[in-house]
């Protein structure tokens, strides 16, 4: 029975990339039921890896011994209660509360406790070393190799939209187009979820190549290298040199210090011929292009005419409200924003559609008044936003049990992972759902630290993995929340665990 769930494990977590595919979160096929196919699998498939397990008699047993994980699931059952009879009422602005639905709502919490789930599981299967090698190259191979592959022959999602239109020949010999048609994500739905699931596989595929150095391997590092360039986003395209450097580091200490691996001349001249061919893409990368661009914009704006109009139009707005009270005023406010708001730099989406200007006009208002590099800063609009909304609720509890995700998801998503949970679910659903993964990788590295059997470049690789994943939710969002990420995060925090739980009993790993 473990071969079955070992078996099921390693083949649902090299399904998650095809999972992700754009159609699946899409017309026609997100018509088809209520919820996403890929979410619906997922769940099926978890509930039977864990009917499999708990089939054992000896599953249970171990359970009845492990008091925190009964605790922790009380726990979460009592949270998930309370906050989901918080949430269902909510003083608003908005006619339908936002989009609000109680199903939702609870299928959102089902999909962040899976994750929680394969963690479980996977610890408590032991996979071999050998498996998870596989693993990762599979996952190596399959996101790297459907990004480049895709680019190259020019039928690849834009990373921001739409198609490409040039693949990497062209960022060199082309018309140098926008970057909006020169990043390219594969054919996977999110390009920050994927440049987070690559960032955090390079510390593992460089591990595999220390340990099989071979020709399969220096490809299969090669291309995630050139799909996190063609990704476009700064995750990604600087992910990979940064993930390189950090491993190189972690290398040399055990090679030097750790003394538990040997130097090898020729790894390292092969890693620094790639890293030469990564630092050559960069520079005529989408990714720079898009940097370039925001920089330009935001200079233009604020060195232009544009602060001529702005100030222009700012003494039109104080004599319009010194003249208009009540009523008045806020007529006249709406009617200005309406005409105005492209001149204050504002996001369109976010001013009709998020929070729209006609329902609360002072809210923009007192936006307008910010610099234009605060106004051009997506985050910080969408956190704005969110404190409003949290502010009209007037509740002390939204701090503690959040507002709901089906809520902020309707307005828009904070793209910053963790500050993101905090407004969905709360401090304690965010330590909940969250704090895991955080106290997994503090766990790891506390008895890398002070036990000597725990110090190898695998664990050291695992703890990088899982640190760097964590690193790219709250830097860039749209990881903790999308069950391809979590699911694979999920996986090597489950396999890491059971690695240093093993060894610390000075246990001999297959």
């Amino acid at each position: 029975m473990q071969k079955k769930i070992r078996a099921g494990l390693f083949w649902f977590v090299l399904l998650q990339p095809f999972l992700d595919f754009y159609w699946f979160y899409n017309p026609p096929l997100s018509e088809i039921f209520h919820f996403s196919i890929p979410t619906i699998f997922r769940i099926v498939a978890v509930a039977v890896l864990v009917g499999l397990y708990f089939s054992q008699k000896r599953s249970w047993q171990i359970l009845k011994k492990q008091w925190w994980i009964i605790a922790y699931i009380g726990l979460m059952v009592v949270y998930t209660i309370v906050h989901l009879w918080h949430v269902r009422h909510f003083n608003s602005i908005s006619p339908n509360s936002y989009g609000y639905s109680a199903g939702q709502e609870i299928f959102y919490l089902i999909r962040m406790f899976l994750p929680l789930v394969i963690i479980y599981l996977t610890e408590a299967s032991h996979f071999s070393e050998k498996t998870v090698i596989r693993t990762i190259q599979a996952l190596v191979g399959t996101f790297s190799g459907i990004i480049v592959i895709t680019n190259l022959f020019t039928f690849s999602l834009g990373s921001y939209g739409g198609w490409i239109k040039e693949n990497i020949f062209g960022w060199f010999f082309g018309p140098h187009l926008s970057f909006f048609y020169t990043a390219s994500k594969g054919f996977f739905n999110f390009a920050n979820t994927t440049s987070a699931i690559l960032f955090m596989l390079v510390p593992l595929m460089a591990y595999v190549l220390v340990k099989e150095f071979n020709w399969i391997n220096i490809t299969l590092f090669t291309l995630q290298g050139l799909s996190m360039v063609m990704l476009g986003t700064k995750t990604a395209s600087l992910g990979f040199g940064l993930a390189c450097v950090i491993f190189a580091i972690a290398y040399l200490v055990h090679c030097f210090l750790v003394k538990d691996i040997k130097f090898s001349w020729k790894l390292v001249a092969t890693v620094a011929v790639i890293g030469g061919l990564y630092a050559a893409l960069l520079p005529k990368s989408p990714m720079l292009s898009r940097s370039n661009l925001d920089a330009k914009i935001t200079e233009t704006r604020e060195k232009s005419k544009k602060p001529e109009s702005e100030d222009k139009l700012n003494k039109k707005l104080a004599k319009g409200l010194k003249k208009n009270k009540g009523a008045k005023r806020r007529k006249f406010l709406v009617t200005f924003i309406k005409k105005y708001y492209p001149n204050y730099s504002l996001n369109q989406k976010f001013v009709h559609k998020s929070y729209p200007y006609q329902r609360d006009p002072e809210f923009w208002h007192k936006v307008m008044k910010w610099p234009v590099a605060s106004r051009l800063n997506n985050r910080q609009v969408e956190q704005a936003m969110l404190d409003q909304i949290i502010h009209k609720n007037n509740s002390s509890l939204d701090k503690w049990l959040g507002i709901s995700y089906v809520r902020m998801s309707n307005i828009f998503n904070l793209e910053r992972d963790f500050k993101s949970q905090r407004y969905t679910l709360g401090i304690i659903g965010t330590i909940l759902f969250l704090g895991v993964y955080v106290a997994i990788l503090i766990y790891a590295i506390v008895y890398w630290f002070i036990k000597k059997n725990c110090r190898t470049l695998l664990i050291s690789s695992l703890i990088l993995a899982n640190g760097l994943a964590i690193a790219a939710a709250y830097y860039s969002g749209n990881v903790m929340d999308f069950l391809t990420a979590t699911i694979i995060l999920g996986f090597f925090n489950g396999y890491m665990l059971s690695q240093v739980n093993e060894r610390k009993k000075n246990k001999r790993i297959a």
